[in-house]
């Protein structure tokens, strides 16, 4: 069998290169297709991009390529609207496909396109602390204490930052804050924050790599990741409330048509609700939405703190209380309540 080419760019200047010199996106006659995705789902579309790739000779006869693209999620949307030739999307969360649905080059209803509002895998947002927990970091309000070191992205240019930011906002809520107090407590939690770089990854990187603060706030997979990769170093913290994390994915409607793509990019989306993809997706630390297979991995220990990988392979910690999106009345109003210019965030962090 010929080998399947699995190209990663974390560029976009390298693959407009790519594009315009050496294959030519406008005419590509389906032997690549281009994924824009977000910071830590570099090591799980690795993977997926392999099995992806020996399903489409299966099914079509036919060799495909996959070019990946990874970066901050608002960012990278940006970067999609503004004109880079992405097939598919698979993003952080469902407001920063809207900028590209905005931009003209996605169909409205694509949340509708796939199952589970085109969200083929969870995750939800846990702490990150250093090995035995030397600052005793356990909840949110524990990050509010003097000495406690914050490390998170930038709400910004981050989709993950985004989440972080909500289930924060939603445990000082549950606490029975006014919103002037949720506004007093979210300033005081973002003046610890020593560093708002633009993506999940790159807060890992300053956490993990370059060793400053005292916790981060993290994608499951990324936490259990880091844990596997430095093995003895770090703890995962479970609080008390998250959020569930709804990343999204989106056929780019434009694109495809322009590229003559769109038979292959959406069995690409679609294959992601396979059992071998739910699988892997499972293995990646993300949660599956296939419930048999989330069921395989779920834990019924309800320890908040998980000091290394699990050795029977169930790592889902599933009595943990998740509010979601819905609470804070959808992608657009909390968007238009937080996140725009001079929304809460700006005045938080102001």
């Amino acid at each position: 069998m010929k080998k399947k080419l699995v190209t990663m760019f974390t560029s976009i200047g390298l693959i407009g290169a790519m594009c315009t010199q050496t294959i030519g996106c406008a005419a590509n006659e389906n032997n690549y297709i281009i994924n824009v995705s977000y910071d830590p789902t570099r090591e799980f579309y690795e993977r997926y991009n392999e099995l992806f790739t020996e399903h489409w000779e299966d099914v079509s006869g036919e060799t495909i390529d996959i070019i990946q693209s990874h970066g901050g999620s608002g960012k990278q949307a940006l970067e999609v609207a503004n004109g880079l030739e992405a097939d598919v999307v698979t993003l952080a969360l469902e407001q920063d496909i809207n900028q590209i649905r905005n931009a003209g080059l996605i169909e409205p209803g694509f949340v509708d396109e796939f199952p589970d509002e085109s969200s083929p895998y969870t995750s939800t947002i846990v702490f990150l602390v250093r090995k035995n927990n030397p600052k005793q970091i356990y909840d949110w309000s524990d990050l509010l204490r003097e000495g406690v070191d914050v490390i998170t992205p930038n709400p910004k240019t981050s989709g993950g930052a985004r989440w972080n930011y909500l289930a924060a906002w939603y445990y000082f809520e549950q606490q029975g804050q006014s919103e002037a107090e949720i506004l007093g407590s979210m300033k005081q939690l973002f003046e610890h924050v020593l560093v708002l770089d633009s993506g999940a990854r790159a807060s890992t990187t300053t956490f993990v790599e370059n060793g400053q603060g005292d916790v981060l706030l993290s994608w499951e997979n990324e936490a259990f990741l880091s844990m596997e990769e430095h093995p003895g170093e770090y703890e995962i913290v479970i609080p008390s409330v998250s959020i569930l994390c709804q990343p999204t994915v989106a056929v780019v409607d434009e694109m495809v048509q322009k590229h003559g793509t769109t038979e292959v990019s959406e069995e690409y989306l679609k294959y992601l609700y396979s059992d071998e993809a739910q699988e892997l997706i499972a293995q990646s630390f993300y949660r599956p939405v296939n419930e048999t297979i989330y069921a395989e991995y779920s834990s019924e220990d309800s320890d908040r703190t998980i000091s290394e990988p699990p050795e029977n392979g169930r790592w889902i910690a599933s009595d943990i209380d998740l509010t979601d999106i819905s609470h804070f009345g959808g992608w657009e109003k909390a968007t238009e309540v937080h996140f725009k210019d001079d929304g809460y965030f700006d005045s938080i962090y102001e």
